[in-house]
């Protein structure tokens, strides 16, 4: 399917940079699984599990080498959403303050039309999707918790519990959650074809519980879900291939739109893998860092399909999640400072890059890290993508420690000496800025 893709973007003369009028501007989807870090993506180096439509994507798009979310679930949530730090606008897991505005709200003011499938974890209000900006929504974890009353089945998986424009959905005819979102991406994709679009596809798979998919031996459509939170490890294999089957079908769905040339398509992970998934990766077993501070835990893939795309290919620029808000504004010809209502954002558009022209890469990565929002228990963090410093003072060499074992000390050469230098002003700068 995706390699059909090649010959209509071939063909295509619609180019990135000249998009203006609103029926031309860029359809957008973007789409982030859940617990897969960098590791697991074949094109990245991954040994362990087939992911072909991902890699036939970066074969004919752009993949880039050092995109970093957040460490866990809802700080990379609110960081992609709001094009923000967490250290300015994070509050407590399962939460998105309601005063924040989101890149949905910032597209959905100009025109266009917009949806969100898959997991939310960000706010239990039934009205909540709608008030940051989607006009339809099919979620899980939305107004009900992850477990079914009185018992300890998981809801996301077979026989789901949903909810669709907040109103409860329950499903219980052997259904798969992952199917029924993509199934919700694809009928809006096909409806809103000729009006400008965002579709947002935060990804039910590859979180635990690790559980039997459709297409394994031991599937049981009358499961009414994993009783143990965890599952079976042996299974994250078969879900990192289905996942990646969804993908496939998304991009079908653009194809059999006709909307291949006007479309833009982004793949990314909202953390690292969890445990106790260990990957073959280049030669070495690469354990899931989900959680942790090292790259394991916040290292995710991102790969981009666009028409126009030009120098396709592998790019090493760093991109981190709060670049995702000025990217998408600026694929839709929008100023996110202009149509941002006097909101300040952290992150700087790579939109640049996907159309070739010049661009000024970040050189820094910053985090500060508190899955409760609580200050005093944040981790705080500056990289370049060679060296990283903690505000407590550890300062590592990431290439050659990459599980951060072993602190730099005593005497740094003067190269290390004037990163770390730089590295420090930037978390000084930070915190003092933002005073948190």
């Amino acid at each position: 399917m995706i390699r059909d893709l090649i010959t209509v973007v071939a063909a295509v003369a619609f180019a990135l940079g000249a998009v203006n009028a609103t029926e031309k501007q860029l359809n957008l989807i973007l789409i982030m699984a859940d617990d897969l870090g960098y590791e697991t993506i074949t094109c990245n180096g991954g040994e362990s599990y087939k992911t072909p439509n991902l890699d036939k994507m970066a074969e004919v798009g752009m993949r880039f080498e050092h995109c970093y979310s957040q460490s866990i679930c809802t700080p990379s949530r609110v960081q992609i959403m709001t094009g923000k730090y967490n250290d300015r606008n994070y509050t407590k897991f399962g939460e998105l303050k309601r005063g924040e505005l989101t890149f949905a709200q910032l597209l959905k003011n100009q025109g266009y039309k917009t949806c969100i499938a898959g997991k939310w974890q960000l706010g239990k209000e039934p009205d909540a999707p709608q008030h940051f900006g989607f006009d339809q929504s099919l979620l899980w974890q939305h107004t009900r918790p992850r477990t079914r009353e009185g018992e300890s089945f998981d809801s996301r998986f077979s026989n789901p519990r949903f909810e669709r424009n907040g109103v409860e959905e329950d499903s219980n005819k052997g259904e798969f959650g992952p199917d029924l979102c993509a199934d919700f991406i694809c009928e809006f994709i096909e409806a809103n074809k000729d009006k400008p679009f965002l579709a947002y596809y935060p990804m039910i798979l590859t979180h635990c519980p690790f559980i039997p998919v459709p297409e394994t031996s031991d599937w049981n459509p009358d499961s009414p879900g994993s009783p143990s939170y965890k599952g079976d490890a042996k299974y994250f294999g078969d879900m990192v291939t289905y996942m990646d089957k969804l993908v496939g079908r998304i991009v079908e769905q653009v194809e059999k739109s006709g909307i291949s040339d006007r479309t833009v398509i982004i793949f990314t992970g909202d953390n690292g893998t969890d445990s106790p998934v260990v990957t073959d990766w280049k030669g070495i077993k690469y354990a899931g860092g989900k959680g942790k501070t090292t790259n394991a835990g916040n290292h995710v893939p991102l790969i981009v399909h666009a028409p126009g795309l030009k120098g396709r290919g592998v790019k090493h620029d760093l991109i981190d999640f709060t670049d995702m808000l000025p990217t998408l504004c600026d694929l839709a010809g929008l100023d996110p400072y202009k149509v941002g209502h006097g909101q300040s954002w952290d992150g700087r558009s790579f939109a640049p890059q996907l159309k070739g022209e010049k661009n000024n890469p970040r050189d820094y990565v910053f985090s500060w890290y508190s899955p409760q929002g609580k200050a005093k228990a944040a981790k705080v963090w500056a990289h370049d993508g060679h060296h990283k410093l903690y505000r407590d003072g550890r300062f590592f060499d990431l290439l050659n420690d990459r599980l951060e074992e072993k602190p730099l000390k005593g005497e740094l050469t003067d190269e290390q000496k004037t990163v770390k230098a730089k590295l420090q002003a930037i978390l000084d700068k930070r915190l003092k800025e933002v005073g948190r």
